[in-house]
């Protein structure tokens, strides 16, 4: 008596032409990714060098400022030690004399006041540039978390294309996303910055 075939309990396995069309399919998807987000890196590279640009000369407008306002508060202090000494001077002597020392005792406490006036300008000036400074580098931060994610998932996506696992792909897409997210904010100007990540990568 014939013993007839009994099934396979095992699920059918994937043709070769199935299984090279698969990882055609997916090395399309990954050459695509990387081409999409290597000319995203480019545009936002452009956009972040200008940046630093724009920090770098808030940076050294904000030290300029500083020793500006330095000068003037030397300045400002020779002036009120010199009113000083000309009252002390004027004091206790006659009538004329005071008269001679009133008009010099004024333009020293005149040049005080203008240079008290004109301080506070520059600090004004150098506080502003540093909101400045820190507004940029906010920006900065997010193009540089923006770099370092779209890195992380290139090394994956070439990961995938070697060992041809489609859910390495998919992880992938992880840091693509959020990459393409901090980018997004630094164009945008979005206020999306994660302090904690930020400063642990400083």
């Amino acid at each position: 008596m014939e013993t007839q075939p009994q099934p396979s309990s095992e699920p059918p396995r994937e043709t070769q032409s199935n299984a090279d069309a698969r990882v055609h399919r997916l090395n399309a998807r990954v050459a695509i990714t990387v081409a999409l987000l290597a000319t995203f890196v480019g545009i936002c590279k452009v956009k972040d060098d200008n940046i630093v640009q724009a920090m770098q000369q808030a940076q050294a407008d904000r030290i300029d400022q500083w020793a500006f306002y330095q000068a003037r508060n030397l300045r400002q202090e020779v002036a009120d030690a010199t009113v000083t000494e000309l009252e002390l001077a004027s004091s206790g002597q006659s009538a004329a004399v005071q008269a001679h020392y009133a008009p010099i005792i004024a333009r020293y406490k005149a040049l005080a006041a203008d240079q008290a006036q004109k301080k506070a300008q520059v600090q004004q000036q150098a506080e502003s540039d540093a909101r400045l400074y820190d507004a940029l580098n906010y920006r900065d931060d997010q193009f540089d978390l923006s770099d370092a994610l779209t890195a992380i998932a290139i090394a994956l996506l070439a990961v995938t294309s070697l060992t041809e696992k489609d859910w390495l792909f998919w992880v992938a897409m992880v840091p693509t996303a959020l990459g393409a997210l901090m980018g997004l904010a630094g164009l945008v100007g979005w206020h999306l910055h994660p302090a904690t990540l930020t400063s642990l990568l400083s």
